[in-house]
């Protein structure tokens, strides 16, 4: 195991109902909030109304900013940024999904920084100053941004999405209201859940010696999603399943599973430049490019991946490795196709002759050296050579 420190800032306030609680919640923290969110459904639900009756009972005013989408824009990011600054608001409430959630953090990030808040994310600037105040009501358990330091932007004026960490980018405070996702449609579950599950592959799938218990802790986490997600798939009223997984989904993303391991990240490196360039979701991408990605690292440690296959995937041991993984693997391909999820970029609607040469480039320039880390250190070529696996 490696020397590690963890800090936490964030209240975590789960259970039926919580989240009209909001005002209670802030009051003594803000007497103004950035309300941001994504669309309209919110407001069909009647979420929307709950919040806002909530805040001005607390005697809390806000600014709303709406208009939120999958793969969060830069430009709206901006917007927010303008009117924290016009309207002096020192809070940012975010109330939605983890694209929502990350604009909000952008939002946070951008207002107290001098510069283009763009400059952080490509780093040719670093942050000077603490991020606004960020406070979330989720709405959809997956990206696990509730209780992350982390967020992603993408820049659709250069088809670029890049991500930035800092430890006081995780919100202060926190809601899951499971009763909130029993009208999502199924495939944003799936998505949900393949975005999860890669959390923990990204921080699994390594090196470090001796990490019995996170090991554990990253396999029973593993194994609850892919149960929960499945029973969803059949059942999407079920209130348990759905507070099972959205705890899953935190836990995932959180990185108690991380700690004292190496961390790969290369998934999320090589899916953000699909979703970049195709606007794909990005569960859906990662749902394609995990299966290959395994196949390609597997042999560089497989020590792991037997464990994986035999204690998550529920392969029968063998002395065969070799047998063992491949039908770890092949099995998370099958648990994919029950969730409904793409395995190939033709179902993403990327064709064949998509630049998936640029496409590695782009993913490895984002990190130390040019290359992507994890159990094998891969290049641009074999970056790229994973991206045509897709195929």
């Amino acid at each position: 195991m490696n020397n590690f420190s963890y800090y936490n800032k964030t209240r975590y306030v789960f259970g039926r109902g919580e989240y009209r609680n909001i005002g209670k919640l802030l009051r003594g923290s803000t007497d103004k909030v950035l309300l941001h969110y994504g669309g309209n459904s919110a407001k069909r639900s009647g979420l929307y109304d709950a919040v806002t009756n909530a805040l001005r009972e607390a005697g809390i005013s806000f600014h709303e900013l709406g208009g939120v989408k999958p793969n969060p824009s830069l430009d709206l990011v901006r917007k927010g940024i303008d009117l924290c600054r016009r309207e002096d608001i020192s809070y940012v409430l975010a109330v939605g999904g983890g694209s929502v959630i990350d604009s909000a953090k952008a939002i946070a990030l951008g207002a107290v920084h001098e510069g283009d808040v763009w400059k952080l994310f490509t780093k040719e600037e670093e942050l000077t100053h603490t991020p606004l105040p960020v406070a979330t009501i989720l709405t959809l358990p997956a990206a696990g941004s509730e209780n992350s330091p982390n967020t992603v932007i993408s820049d659709e004026a250069t088809a670029r999405k890049l991500g930035f960490g800092h430890e006081e980018l995780r919100p202060t405070l926190s809601i899951v209201s499971p009763e909130l996702f029993l009208t999502l449609p199924a495939e944003q579950m799936a998505y949900g859940a393949c975005d999860m599950l890669c959390h923990i592959f990204e921080r699994y799938f390594t090196n470090t010696q001796n990490t019995e218990l996170t090991d554990a802790l990253c396999e029973a986490t593993m194994r609850t999603i892919m149960q929960q997600a499945s029973i969803l798939r059949h059942n999407p009223q079920n209130e348990a399943a759905w507070a099972q997984l959205a705890l899953s989904g935190t836990i995932a993303h959180n990185n108690i599973l991380g700690l004292g391991r190496e961390q790969s990240w290369t998934c999320h490196a090589l899916e953000h430049e699909l979703s970049a360039v195709y606007d794909v979701p990005h569960g859906a991408g990662l749902a394609v490019i995990v299966p290959p990605y395994l196949e390609a690292v597997r042999h560089t440690n497989p020590g792991i991946f037997q464990q994986w296959a035999t204690n998550v995937m529920g392969v029968t041991p063998s002395r065969d490795s070799e047998h063992v993984i491949k039908e770890g693997i092949r099995r998370l391909r099958a648990w994919y196709r029950e969730l409904g999820l793409p395995q190939t970029m033709a179902e993403l609607g990327i064709p064949a002759d998509a630049d998936f040469d640029s496409m590695a480039r782009g993913a490895c320039s984002v990190r130390p050296g040019g290359v992507l880390p994890g159990v094998k250190v891969l290049t641009e070529a074999d970056a790229s050579a994973i991206y045509r696996n897709c195929l």
